[in-house]
């Protein structure tokens, strides 16, 4: 067994795409549109688990996202303090919880919303 996709329904596709390519490093892997006119955009890093986006143009705006039970997607990254500086101020991101160092745990983690207001914790793994 092995965790393939996780998919969340978005508002604004180019946003997105910018905070997540641009802003953290992932790549784009694949699309298509379903039989149902849905867009659906997926993201991944290193590891064969992949970000699906559901984006719908012609309900775009008119759908409120409420992740129901939805906490956080977790994402690694190289210098946290960077990105979410870049986060917040290139890509629409908020910081929701600044850099704090872990030293039991040998991480930095911060926790940032995209601009669809999804959380993300960002961890940075200490030497």
């Amino acid at each position: 067994m092995d965790v393939l996709h996780t998919a969340i329904w978005i508002d604004d596709v180019e946003a997105m795409k910018e905070f997540y390519t641009e802003g953290l490093g992932l790549e784009y892997s694949r699309e298509f549109v379903g039989d149902d006119g849905v867009t659906n955009y997926f993201l991944t890093g290193e590891s064969d688990t992949e970000l699906q986006f559901k984006y719908d143009e012609d309900e775009s705006g008119d759908r409120e996202v409420e992740p129901s039970g939805f906490d956080h997607t977790a994402i690694a990254v190289t210098d946290i303090d960077d990105t979410v500086d870049a986060l917040a101020e290139e890509y629409g991101g908020s910081v929701d919880q600044e850099p704090t160092t872990m030293d039991d745990m040998g991480v930095r983690i911060s926790f940032v919303s995209d601009p669809d207001g999804y959380g993300v914790e960002l961890i940075e793994t200490l030497e």
